[in-house]
């Protein structure tokens, strides 16, 4: 649990922004950290089941997303549509921007691409 918040509260449950460079910084790391260990790494919650963040999460190597049944459609309509290389790419520029904002970056990445999100 990365933001140990309540997510029931609507107070605390929109508070913290998945898509925050922190976060995605830190989920990178532990990719990163297991390569060569032989352990799979994915992430299982809502964030895998969002399309903008399931984004995120592939593009820093993230490949096994354990999501509601609802939303298996729409991540492998997601899947099909993206170029996982361009994505990886732009992220990996986009991190290294201290100021870049990556709810708005990934928004504009896939609007340019004709990808719906939530």
């Amino acid at each position: 649990f990365l933001f140990a918040a309540d997510r029931a509260n609507p107070k605390l449950a929109e508070r913290y922004d998945w898509l925050s460079t922190s976060i995605i910084r830190f989920l990178r790391r532990v990719m990163q950290s297991s390569i060569g260990s032989g352990v799979d790494i994915g992430v299982c919650g809502e964030m895998g089941g969002r399309r903008l963040e399931a984004l995120a999460l592939m593009a820093i190597g993230y490949r096994r997303l354990s999501i509601t049944p609802a939303a298996v459609g729409p991540i492998k309509e997601l899947v099909r549509k993206i170029d996982l290389a361009e994505l990886s790419a732009a992220m990996t520029g986009w991190l290294a921007d201290p100021g870049c904002n990556l709810r708005t970056e990934l928004s504009a990445w896939a609007d340019a691409r004709e990808i719906e999100y939530d």
